[in-house]
């Protein structure tokens, strides 16, 4: 097989980011084996109806966040003022006004992604991410149950094209358990955790590695729904006046280490082993260092750990993750050392860096890497899996 040795091959001068034409290029076969249907594992939505105000209680609706349209974006907020940050609002803008970027137009978004050869997609929140630790945590709650069940009534719109992703109350046990009972009721195939926890009501940092949170670890474990987590929470460790768009999103794209020792280190897969984790949007490049870093620090620190660590590191990998990829050259020169099972395609529909406008020159690089039957499963088959589908 040939593998892509560097980006020349998908990149061609000034690259495909906007401006471009957004729109899909589909045409004829990219080498995948007849009737495969291309999964993107990971899309994202932009709420685009005011569904907290609109559903919340009549008691409540004082404290419901509220969704807008302003100068290209959709906001959320509450009082007009959004709680997005001014970079997160402009890249909004530039994605925001393609038909189907919102949720208002489901016919739109399925057409966009036919176009674009792709015939099924997993979608993220965009806008929503601004309540994963609003202070209220009774409104932050309420918040999410309304969003599961609006996203849900989107899935059951789209006939099995569409597939959305909920949120959970992860900050207490009996929360986590009432949220995915309803999430699973509602159809929902899997949920955003946070990859931080953020604070408890008396503001301490929670560690999901600590033994307070085991309960809410058996929650996660016996519903049976895997765990997605996703970039884009972590803002600057310090300010960037210039360019802190790309300055932003390179220090977002790579910020799994740290939760991924923990499930590892920390005992929570070996407690809960029933436990299924993907990793959305940070590419899949980085898993090999990881796990050899891994490797090296439970062989020189295993005599100073708190409890042992029951499996070597990579059965962790090989039996309870997964992550997904848009471009990565590099991450399909190291396939074999991630694991063909483990790695799912994603169109990323409709943010800047998306393949969306070239995703046929994205999946024949995968045909290209591994061959057309374990593409198959890397564009369609894996994600499919995760979520319980096949």
């Amino acid at each position: 097989m040939s593998v892509p040795t560097s980006s020349a091959s998908l990149y061609p001068p000034g690259g495909f980011g906007p401006p471009k034409d957004r729109r899909g290029h589909a045409e004829g076969s990219v080498g995948l084996p007849p009737g495969t249907e291309v999964f993107s594992a990971d899309n994202h939505i932009s709420l685009a109806h005011d569904i907290f105000y609109e559903r919340f209680p009549e008691s409540l609706k004082d404290r419901a966040p509220r969704v807008w349209y302003e100068d290209g974006a959709y906001q959320l907020g509450r009082k007009g003022r959004s709680f997005l940050p001014g970079d997160f609002s402009h890249v909004l803008m530039q994605y925001d006004p393609l038909d189907g970027s919102g949720s208002a137009n489901l016919d739109a978004r399925i057409a966009d992604l036919r176009a674009d050869g792709i015939a099924k997609e997993l979608a993220f929140p965009n806008a929503l991410l601004a309540l994963l630790f609003y202070p209220d945590k009774e409104i932050r709650e309420l918040s999410f149950r309304v969003y599961n069940a609006y996203i849900a009534e989107l899935q059951e719109q789209s006939g099995g094209t569409f597939y959305g992703v909920g949120l959970i109350n992860w900050w207490d046990a009996d929360g986590a358990r009432r949220t995915l009972a309803e999430l699973k009721s509602l159809g929902l195939k899997t949920f955003l955790l946070p990859l931080s926890a953020g604070k408890d009501d008396e503001g301490n940092v929670i560690d999901y590695a600590s033994t307070a949170m085991i309960p809410v670890w058996d929650a996660i474990e016996e519903s049976g729904v895997p765990v997605s987590h996703h970039i884009g929470e972590s803002p600057l460790s310090s300010p960037c006046e210039v360019n802190s768009v790309a300055v932003g999103m390179m220090h977002n794209v790579a910020p799994f280490r740290e939760l991924f020792s923990k499930y590892i280190f920390s005992g929570i897969i070996d407690r809960h082993p029933g436990l299924s984790i993907g990793w959305f949007e940070g590419g899949v490049n980085w898993v090999p260092s990881a796990i050899q870093d891994a490797e090296h620090m439970l062989a020189s620190f295993q005599h100073m750990l708190d409890r042992p660590v029951e499996h070597d590191v990579r059965h962790y990998w090989d039996n309870h993750m997964r992550a997904s990829f848009m471009v990565d050259p590099l991450g399909l020169s190291l396939i074999d050392h991630i694991g063909r099972d483990r790695v799912m395609w994603s169109s990323d529909y409709p943010h800047n860096e998306s393949t969306f406008g070239y995703s046929e020159k994205s999946l024949e690089a995968v045909v290209q890497a591994v061959g057309a039957q374990d593409a198959a499963r890397i564009v369609s088959g894996n994600v499919a899996e995760f979520l319980g589908l096949s």
